[in-house]
């Protein structure tokens, strides 16, 4: 049998451009399909960062008129990726942010960035790169969100359609005065189209068309059709609940190797623990800590938002100290937040030690260095950084929701007398719960035998992307077998 054929589209991909765990997951999936006679390309917008990387170009097609401006469809690699390009200048040739101007404001035309990405992914669907006809169009998160709609609006056969979840909460709605201008005729505005409460919803859309719907763990599928969890669309995913299901993240095994990472001082592996020492040392001094190996180190690597629940991590500061204990931190996002720690560092100089903005070498060295992870997600559709820091002998503290849940085994006393806890859970996620779960984490730490078990459970788990894309090819399968 020949090789499926998957047409990947996202708005962000690693190691090219990142602004979250889309692009890892974007990153690192086709290499995973490939193991299993899946080929995947990608396309992307043609941000300045994506045509630097791009190698071996070739024009594909051209566009006259593509959303106000001439456009250009291109081919080529960039490392082991294979790519399509939508080079539109006048939509995506911007410094910065693929979503957010300067100001820290949406780029005002963000829903025509956008549409031209999912205007090209059809028009590949329909055959307009020669030699490349996918089976499945797999749209992510809501940027890709008009495809599935732009494909049920063609004639003639078409590839079948994916759609996946990767945040509910971003769902990319814009006014109705917008839609013929993103090419979308009047019939599509109503509930079973585009309509969404008035408005464009491009997320909407997708899960509305695509033929089958996918996010990112078992448990934020079936959050996601409550009210609490749906942010809206509950109803109609529970409409298309036969459709829908959860596929875990992986991480890049190869990206994530404690053994052989070249952002740690240390290299080390499950049988040499006693050496993670160095890097823990080496991530006070790097953040200002003070240098003492002895007491036990938190670490936080984490977008700065209210879903991310760090407020809990200030709120709960006081008892996380107590006994010595330190906190390191790597993040960006919401300015009153960014300042709460920025004052926790200067109230307890050699205790908090933060770093604002991305640095993906100190993410690995808080990852290597750190003794727990902190994840206290309010809620969390899968969650990577739990899944890197298990890998790299670094116990996640986590809420008991979403990819989290699914993730991490509690260190309650039936688990680690059986001898298969990863971490630790909390629930409900609320202040006391968060901050029994760090007690309950300082115990077990000063039982180092007892936590070296932890650690080498977490480390042996498989987190790579093997299993997830065994999960999809049988997914992209099934679409072409209805």
């Amino acid at each position: 049998m020949r090789p499926l054929n998957i047409l990947s589209v996202t708005s962000e991909i690693f190691p090219i451009i990142k602004t979250g765990g889309l692009a890892d997951v974007a990153g690192a999936l086709p290499s995973a399909l490939a193991a299993e006679g899946v080929r995947v390309i990608t396309l992307v917008p043609g941000y300045p960062a994506v045509l630097k990387a791009l190698e071996a170009m070739e024009v594909v097609h051209r566009y006259l008129s593509f959303f106000g401006g001439a456009a250009t469809l291109l081919s080529g690699r960039a490392g082991d990726l294979d790519l399509f390009v939508i080079d539109v200048p006048h939509l995506f040739d911007r410094p910065g942010s693929p979503y957010l101007a300067p100001d820290g404001r949406d780029w005002p035309d963000n829903a025509r960035r956008f549409a031209a990405l999912a205007r090209a992914a059809a028009d590949i669907g329909q055959g307009v790169a020669p030699g490349f006809a996918p089976d499945v169009v797999h749209a992510h998160d809501w940027q890709a969100g008009l495809v599935p709609i732009y494909l049920s609006l063609t004639e003639g056969p078409r590839p079948a359609t994916v759609m996946t979840i990767h945040n509910i909460a971003f769902q990319g709605v814009f006014p109705p005065h917008l839609l013929f201008e993103l090419g979308l005729p009047a019939s599509t505005f109503t509930i079973d189209g585009v309509e969404y409460y008035g408005q464009i919803g491009f997320l909407k859309a997708g899960l509305q068309h695509a033929d089958r719907i996918t996010t990112v763990s078992p448990t934020y599928a079936k959050e996601i059709q409550t009210p609490a969890g749906g942010m809206g669309l509950d109803g109609l995913l529970r409409v298309r609940s036969t459709v829908v299901s959860g596929i875990l993240n992986g991480i890049d095994d190869k990206v994530w190797d404690s053994s052989a990472d070249t952002n740690l001082a240390q290299s080390y592996t499950r049988d040499d623990l006693d050496v993670r020492i160095t890097n823990k040392r080496a991530l006070q001094k790097h953040l200002g800590l003070s240098q003492d190996p002895d007491v036990m180190l938190f670490g936080v690597v984490s977008r700065l938002s209210e879903q991310k629940g760090l407020d809990l991590v200030l709120a709960g500061l006081s008892r996380l100290l107590a006994g010595g204990a330190q906190l390191t931190l790597l993040g960006s996002g919401d300015r009153i937040l960014e300042d709460r720690f920025r004052s926790a560092g200067l109230a307890h100089p050699g205790q908090v030690g933060c770093f604002f903005g991305y640095d993906e070498g100190l993410a690995h060295l808080i990852q290597g260095g750190s003794d727990a992870l902190l994840v206290p997600s309010r809620f969390e559709p899968c969650g990577l950084t739990q899944l890197c820091a298990m890998r790299y002998g670094c116990v996640p503290i986590v809420s008991r929701v979403g990819g989290l849940a699914d993730t991490v085994i509690d260190a309650n006393e039936m688990a680690v007398s059986a001898g298969v806890a990863t971490g630790f859970q909390f629930g409900p996620v609320a202040l006391s719960p968060f901050t029994d779960a760090i007690d309950r984490a300082k115990a077990l730490w000063r039982e180092r035998d007892a936590w070296r078990r932890l650690q080498g459970n977490g480390m042996r788990a498989d987190v790579s992307w093997r299993r997830p894309a065994k999960q999809y090819a049988r997914l992209y399968g099934s679409c072409l077998s209805t």
